[in-house]
C-alpha cells in the first residue's frame, strides 16, 4: 500500500492511507501511542505473569507495533512469538524512509526493523533468542486462530474507515484467538465496540489513553 508519510506530535512518523482516508497512528505521536496502547497496556500487563507470550498483532502497518515489541523483548528479556496479519502490505521503499530507530535511540536496530518489511509471508523467523516473527498476508476476516495468544494488538484502521473490521464476527474471532486471561488492547473507545465486545465475553476495561485521549480499551478474556 502506498501513502503519504507525515510526521506526527511527537516527532515520529506515520502514514496517512489515501485508500482509506486515515492515518496509520495517531497524529499526536506514533511513537507515544504504540508505547502507551499496545507495549504498556497490553504486552507489559501480561509479562508481569508471564515470561513468554504469544501476541497477535492485527495490522502490520509501518511495522512500529512490531519493532517495538522486539525492543521491549529484547530489553525484558522475554520470549516473544509475534504473529501479525496484513492485507495491504506497506511498500518496502517507504518503509525505508521511516526513521524509528534513530528516533528510539536504536540505530543499531534499523536493519532488524527493515527485516520485517523485508520477511517472507508465512515463515516464521527467529530473529533474536527473544523474538520469533510471522507475518500473513490475508485479511482479518480469514483468520481461524484458536487459543493461542496470550495478547492482541487490535490495531485496525478506525471503524469509520472500516466498520467492518468492529463488528461481532471478527470481534469474536479475536476472542476465540485468545487464551484464556488474554487480553486485547485497542485505541478504540466507542461505546459501540465496547459494547460489543462485552457482549462476546470479554470483560471490558475503558483505561486511560495515550496523550490526548481520554480513554482506550483493554477487553479481558476469562480463565
Amino acid at each position: 500500500m502506498q501513502g503519504r508519510i507525515f510526521e506526527t506530535g511527537d516527532g515520529s512518523p506515520s502514514i496517512f492511507s489515501e485508500q482509506f482516508g486515515v492515518s496509520y497512528h495517531s497524529m499526536h505521536g506514533a511513537i507515544q501511542e504504540t508505547e502507551h496502547v499496545f507495549i504498556e497496556a497490553g504486552l507489559r500487563y501480561r509479562a508481569a505473569e508471564l515470561e513468554e507470550l504469544s501476541i497477535l498483532g492485527i495490522g502490520m502497518g509501518t511495522g512500529l507495533n512490531a519493532y517495538m515489541t522486539y525492543l521491549e523483548a529484547e530489553r525484558q528479556q522475554l520470549k516473544i512469538n509475534y504473529v501479525t496479519i496484513e492485507a495491504f502490505p506497506l511498500e518496502f521503499v517507504v518503509a525505508e524512509q521511516l526513521n524509528y530507530a534513530e528516533l528510539l535511540g536504536k540505530e543499531d536496530t534499523q536493519a532488524l526493523f527493515l527485516t520485517l518489511h523485508e520477511a517472507a509471508w508465512g515463515k516464521t523467523q527467529e530473529l533474536s533468542p527473544c523474538f520469533k516473527f510471522t507475518k500473513w498476508l490475508k485479511r482479518f476476516e480469514e483468520i481461524d486462530f484458536m487459543n493461542q495468544f496470550d495478547v492482541i494488538y487490535f490495531d485496525a484502521f478506525a471503524p469509520n474507515a472500516q466498520p467492518e473490521l468492529w463488528e461481532a464476527d471478527l470481534l469474536t474471532k479475536m476472542y476465540h484467538a485468545l487464551k484464556p486471561n488474554g487480553v486485547l488492547v485497542t485505541y478504540c473507545a466507542k461505546g459501540v465496540v465496547k459494547r460489543t465486545l462485552k457482549a462476546i465475553g470479554f470483560e471490558v476495561q475503558a483505561i486511560p489513553g495515550p496523550p490526548r485521549k481520554r480513554e482506550m480499551t483493554r477487553a479481558v478474556k476469562g480463565s
